[in-house]
């Protein structure tokens, strides 16, 4: 499974690099070949830029605060907290490890770029799939999302101004096919971050192969009203 999501990742993402491995190595071996760093301010505290690199023989993926990269190296800039940095790492001889590194951001040096996809303002009860549809055609305020938005696997954050008490939400596609993530708790004034994986890019994307179902968020117990949809990187 994990070669075959090496594959899949490595085909969506030009800047991504399937390293060639041959043999095996122990899990000490590959925390030597393997730094994760952060880079610093100029008061000396941590920024807000994560870099990981290994040398070790391996195909290499690696999960920053949700997003999954392939590749011997990957580098992305993050809000302030802290963090577990794992890599994961598929030796030739289907061996599997994997390592932690923890990780804090305390200051930040390279901000992040706000991405707006929608603004305004609308409320949204249970079980109607229209309202929070990403779909020019078949929603009825979300766009259409880029296939280098899916692809990209980027975290969508969407403001709710007001959601009800004991309102829950479910991730989805628009033909109800793939259930991605269900009894998500709103609360009035949370920022609901929707990370987008391989799956939801493979089923959703209109081009690259997806099969154009569009993501769909649907409240499935009480309302909430949203403001604003965007990403940040």
């Amino acid at each position: 499974m994990f070669i075959a999501a090496v594959g899949m990742l490595v085909a969506c993402d030009p800047v991504s690099e399937d390293i060639s491995n041959a043999g095996h190595i122990t899990l000490d071996e590959l925390k030597a070949k393997t730094s994760v760093t952060v880079d610093k301010a100029a008061s000396g505290q941590n920024g807000n830029v994560i870099s990981c690199t290994t040398s070790a023989p391996v195909n290499a993926k690696w999960n920053i605060g949700g997003k999954e990269i392939v590749g011997n190296f990957a580098k992305k800039k993050m809000k302030l907290g802290d963090y577990t940095v794992t890599i994961t790492a598929l030796c030739a001889d289907g061996t599997i490890l994997t390592a932690d590194y923890p990780v804090s951001c305390n200051e930040i040096t390279d901000p992040l770029t706000k991405y707006t996809l929608w603004e305004g303002e609308f409320t949204v009860g249970g079980w109607d799939s229209a309202p929070l549809r990403f779909s020019d055609s078949e929603g009825q305020n979300f766009p259409t999302l880029s296939d280098d938005i899916y692809f990209g696997l980027k975290t969508l954050i969407l403001d709710v101004k007001e959601a009800s008490e004991g309102c829950q939400a479910r991730i989805m596609n628009g033909w109800w096919s793939t259930v991605y993530a269900e009894n998500i708790p709103l609360t009035s004034g949370m920022k609901w971050e929707v990370q987008l994986t391989e799956q939801i890019a493979k089923e959703c994307a209109k081009g690259n192969g997806g099969e154009g179902r569009d993501l769909n968020l649907l409240i499935t117990n009480g309302e909430a009203t949203f403001t604003s949809v965007y990403y940040e990187e």
